[in-house]
């Protein structure tokens, strides 16, 4: 569900301190409440420590630590807007797409996988019980 991958630069800052480093985003084609998700590879370049319990990321700066957060309520409030989001869009017409979507892609169970054989040239070992 790839569409495409764009370059662009992300700044953390405040008003004395500030680091910037550009990322490569992936963009989708589904709905969603968000405008990005910053993960892993972001966390490596930034070099980010996450704490979740604290909703902080901490990273290193050209004039010390940066520090990102943001408050419980509005984390919150977040989280209400993004389930009230996922129920308009199971309750739509875009449920059977994504349902016929996704059946396209499902393994198919009832095809045998067949019976299984050692590889060619596979040595067998003993295995001493006494150790």
């Amino acid at each position: 569900m790839l569409l495409r991958q764009i370059d662009l630069p992300v700044t953390f800052r405040n008003l004395t301190i500030y680091r910037m480093e550009t990322l490569t985003f992936e963009v989708v084609g589904f709905h969603g409440t968000y405008h990005a998700i910053l993960g892993y590879p972001c966390y490596v370049k930034f070099m980010v420590i996450p704490n979740y319990t604290y909703l902080k990321l901490k990273m290193p700066g050209p004039w010390g630590v940066i520090a990102v957060g943001t408050s419980f309520q509005h984390t919150y409030k977040c989280e209400v807007e993004c389930c009230e989001h996922a129920m308009t869009i199971v309750t739509s017409e875009d449920l059977m797409t994504i349902r016929e979507e996704i059946i396209e892609g499902a393994p198919n169970p009832k095809r045998s996988a067949g019976p299984f054989e050692p590889m060619e040239g596979a040595k067998e070992v003993l295995i001493d019980p006494s150790s």
